[in-house]
């Protein structure tokens, strides 16, 4: 019960009493070295509270490091994008996809959101697909509904793999070995979202006639293949840094070329595109995309190109290795969308004023991230290292045992509820997971899945996703509406991942 104060009082300061993350945080933080020192002491270095807490804290700036240096790059290329109005071109080119209404919506709500999820993250799928859709004719409550559902399994990736991070700087395990794991799980549950979408966007335009051509299932699981294809196969051998952004990009042609050629799409249906002058436009609006998906599987498949790159390595260890950490900064992603964003410009035009522009205004967004990571990160490691997290491990395995792979998604959830980021629940809550997996025999990469897919749902349901996603398309101070109709979505699945992360961990 001590050992489980620092995060009850982070959950009930989030959501009763309405703290940022940052404040909660620090506040969960400083319980945290409180009960350390008194209940709980560094045992690993004989006692030594100085080394311990001051290790603790080097593991989390040195992890919250990791993870900012593939949000800044991000936001700057989503920054660049609208700076050079390439977004723009982009949402005139998804217009003249379909003459009909609904199947645009889709495009838009499932790959479109899911290329904004893996190439940028952090609210930014919210923050251009709820728009559009609403600019297409879909009410505005639908519209944050939708663009909410359809890209909730991109979050397990996230930008390029954030939140995979410290989920390998907790276990030890090799990225691949996590992204395994998750993509797994999330493609058994997660191929009835675009069906979901498809469903809620047919809802959405009750004038519309029916076609006999399709119906939403079918459109829905044609969406769900041309995505989760690419996306399980790059997860599986590839990596965590591509699934969901090349997922989306092959995915998404695949599925519009299919489209067109099932329905019969001419010019009298839909705008033409294919003018020089438009396809160059849309090359270079795709531009930063198309290179980051070249350079990372270059790096990740090229024997010798990996080798090369994974051998400068910089590490440190602290109190005889108990605390450590290394960084590969040639062969990290963040370094990759660095190479993007530059190559994107050069290939838009972009002007150096318009890069400076992207970078600061990137900057200034990610301060409140890099705090509230910062005060998550430093809270599990000092729970961790002074063995707090097994006290709660060890209530958790004697309280709910062999049924615990039911629990993990669902503590996932809670934990992107609660901070509004998949990331940070991964933070936060990793730990936890690993140690409980570890004291009642369970696999660690399959309990991180759960985990992972898990902290993905909870962005549905998240009050900082809802307020944010409200306020773009004017709905603020109606975000319980928005909350009442992503519950029945985001919490059935929940559950669904408990089941499917039990059956994969007894099989």
């Amino acid at each position: 019960m001590i050992a489980a104060v620092p995060i009850t009082a982070v959950l009930v300061l989030m959501v009763f009493a309405g703290w940022p993350a940052l404040r909660a945080g620090l506040v969960g933080l400083g319980m945290a070295v409180g009960i350390s020192v008194v209940a709980f002491p560094f045992e690993p270095i004989d006692g030594d509270i100085a080394l311990g807490l001051g290790g603790a804290v080097a593991e989390a700036a040195f992890t919250s490091g990791a993870i900012l240096w593939i949000i800044l790059p991000a936001l700057a290329i989503y920054n660049l994008q609208t700076e050079t109005s390439a977004v723009d071109t982009l949402r005139t080119g998804l217009a003249a996809l379909s003459g009909d209404p609904r199947l645009t919506a889709l495009v838009v709500a499932w790959f479109f959101a899911l290329l904004l999820e893996g190439a940028a993250g952090f609210g930014t799928s919210a923050a251009l697909a709820a728009p559009f859709l609403v600019a297409l004719g879909m009410s505005r409550t639908a519209a944050v509904v939708v663009a909410m559902a359809g890209h909730l399994v991109g979050v397990t990736f996230g930008a390029v793999g954030t939140p995979i991070v410290p989920m390998t700087a907790a276990s030890g395990l090799d990225g691949i070995e996590v992204s395994q794991a998750i993509a797994i799980q999330a493609t058994l549950i997660g191929w009835t979202l675009p069906v979901v979408v498809m469903a809620l966007v047919a809802r959405a335009y009750p004038d519309q006639p029916p076609r006999r051509s399709w119906t939403s299932w079918t459109i829905g699981l044609a969406a769900a293949l041309a995505f989760f294809v690419p996306y399980l196969l790059l997860a599986v051998f590839v990596g965590p840094e591509l699934p969901t952004l090349a997922g989306a990009i092959v995915g998404g042609t695949t599925f519009v070329v299919v489209l067109r050629q099932r329905t019969g799409l001419d010019s009298s249906t839909a705008t033409r595109t294919d003018d020089a002058e438009t396809r160059l436009s849309l090359t270079q609006s795709l531009a930063p995309y198309l290179v980051l998906v070249t350079v990372v599987l270059a790096t990740r498949l090229i024997a010798p190109v990996r080798d090369t790159l994974e051998g400068v390595e910089l590490s440190w260890a602290l109190g005889g290795g108990t605390f450590t950490g290394n960084f590969a900064p040639l062969f990290h992603p963040g370094t990759m969308l660095f190479v993007a964003l530059l190559a994107g410009a050069a290939v838009q035009g972009a002007r150096g004023d318009q890069v400076r522009s992207a970078l600061a205004e990137s900057l200034r967004t990610i301060v409140p991230v890099a705090g509230a990571l910062l005060a998550m990160l430093g809270l599990a490691r000092v729970m961790v290292h002074s063995g707090m997290v097994d006290a709660i491990a060890e209530a958790a395995a004697d309280s709910v045992g062999s049924a615990w792979p039911l629990v993990a998604p669902a503590v996932g959830a809670l934990g992107t509820f609660v901070t509004g980021s998949a990331t940070a629940s991964n933070a936060l809550f990793s730990d936890l997971q690993i140690v409980t997996a570890t004291r009642i025999g369970d696999p660690v990469p399959a309990t991180l899945g759960a985990q992972g897919v898990g902290a993905a749902l909870g962005n549905a349901i998240a009050p900082h996703n809802l307020i944010a996603a409200a306020a773009i398309v004017g709905l603020g101070g109606r975000e319980s509406e928005i909350l009442r109709r992503t519950l029945p979505i985001a919490l059935p699945l929940v559950a669904a991942a408990g089941v499917v992360a039990l059956v994969i961990i007894n099989a």
